[in-house]
């Protein structure tokens, strides 16, 4: 997926998961999110102490989106900056992912 098809692509999802590390620990943080694109930017609003924490540490994150129905996730990777209460995502790569054969 091209980031120039971003604005399009996410009208076809509803809320995502912010995915961060935890760098003591490196366990993964996930929180449900409903980011905003704004001038080529995900604009997370208060994903919680927990995220905004790893953001600051890690920059590297990652944005899920499951599919609505039987179809394809969105899968966003970025790098993180936290602006007081929220995250901004500058996405660097980003793959509609087809679900595995049974």
């Amino acid at each position: 997926m091209r980031l120039d098809d971003l604005q399009r692509v996410l009208a076809d999802f509803d809320a995502g998961y912010l995915l961060t590390v935890d760098p003591s620990t490196a366990r993964v943080k996930v929180v449900s999110v409903r980011p905003a694109l704004v001038d080529g930017v995900l604009v997370v609003a208060g994903p919680g102490r927990g995220s905004l924490a790893n953001a600051r540490a890690n920059s590297a994150v990652t944005l899920v989106w499951p599919p609505r129905e039987a179809g394809f996730s969105l899968i966003v990777d970025g790098s993180a900056e936290c602006s007081g209460d929220d995250v901004h995502i500058t996405p660097s790569g980003g793959v509609l992912h087809k679900p595995a054969a049974s």
